[in-house]
């Protein structure tokens, strides 16, 4: 067991990059839905099961994640790999996210043509696709409950959640306009913090 905080630097051992790589494999073998319906499982894998990550730190990864170009599973893996060791970690976690979806996209692309009418797999994906659905609501709650701490956070996410469902505004503008909030609201916040302390 490793455990890595914001001050610990761990050399990559390559038992190390081993585990970080069958983990990520692991995840990206059992991450039906992929993109957000992984972070409840990359956070059991990185902060309960391993104790690579504390939690309030894997809400930071996956907002970075979720704000940069790409898929935020493959993302995040990224960066929780560079966080634990490095970028020899960010190599493995990164090949070990991988290497599953590619081997059953290409065993899938030969074989969904074939079955793909049959209702059996018709079936299966109709189950799957509430299951994938729960997942990602999941990965909601978790990081809301981190995230949202004080009443200037949930006021927030409110207007954030409201200028996508209201306005259809553009994840990557809400994404610059809560930086640039919490940026400003901060010093608030903690000049009022000071002042209850008094």
């Amino acid at each position: 067991m490793v455990c890595v905080n914001s001050t610990d630097k761990i050399q990559p051992t390559n038992s190390l990059l081993l585990k970080i790589y069958i983990t990520f494999f692991k995840l990206g073998s059992i991450s039906f839905g992929g993109g957000y319906a992984m972070i409840p499982l990359i956070e059991h894998e990185v902060v309960v099961q391993n104790h690579w990550v504390k939690r309030e730190e894997i809400i930071d990864i996956l907002a970075v994640a979720g704000s940069l170009p790409g898929a935020i599973g493959l993302n995040a893996s990224a960066l929780v790999g560079y966080k634990i060791a490095g970028i020899r970690g960010a190599l493995a976690s990164i090949i070990g996210s991988l290497c599953p979806p590619v081997m059953i996209v290409l065993a899938l692309s030969v074989l969904f043509e074939k079955f793909s009418s049959y209702k059996a797999v018709q079936d299966a994906f109709y189950g799957i696709r509430p299951a994938v659905l729960s997942l990602i609501v999941f990965a909601a709650y978790k990081m809301g409950s981190t995230s949202i701490k004080d009443g200037i956070s949930l006021i927030i996410a409110i207007m954030a959640f409201g200028s996508m469902v209201i306005f259809d505004m553009h994840p990557i503008l809400i994404i610059i306009v809560g930086a640039f909030a919490g940026l400003g609201l901060m010093p608030v916040k903690s000049a009022g913090s000071r002042k209850d302390g008094v």
